[in-house]
């Protein structure tokens, strides 16, 4: 499994148990930009089609995850309310560990 994969992996985990929050996702996937919101376990792409079957992740192993954004659920697109922003892959893996994730 790629890093990617892992920390895709990692950050539905982590929504699941922290329901309150949305993860939007900024990434390269085929070397397009990508937007992967991240919600109570399960991710669906704002930018391209997303699988029916909810147990395929919509950021593919050989995504490059950008940043990520924290922000309060539910999402509204046209008013988000951001609790962090622009965090770094390796800024939110600290996140992560910290919380025992």
């Amino acid at each position: 499994m790629s890093d990617s994969a892992i920390l895709a992996t990692r950050l539905e985990n982590y929504t699941i148990k922290h329901p309150e929050e949305v993860l939007l996702v900024h990434a390269q996937i085929e070397g397009e930009a990508d937007q992967v919101i991240v919600f109570r376990g399960f991710s669906s792409s704002l930018v391209r089609p997303t699988a029916f079957d909810p147990e395929v992740p919509a950021l593919p192993a050989d995504a490059v995850i950008q940043q990520i954004d924290r922000m309060k659920s539910p999402y509204q697109p046209q008013s988000p309310q951001y609790l962090e922003q622009g965090l770094t892959p390796a800024d939110f893996i600290a996140k992560l560990e910290a919380q025992g994730f």
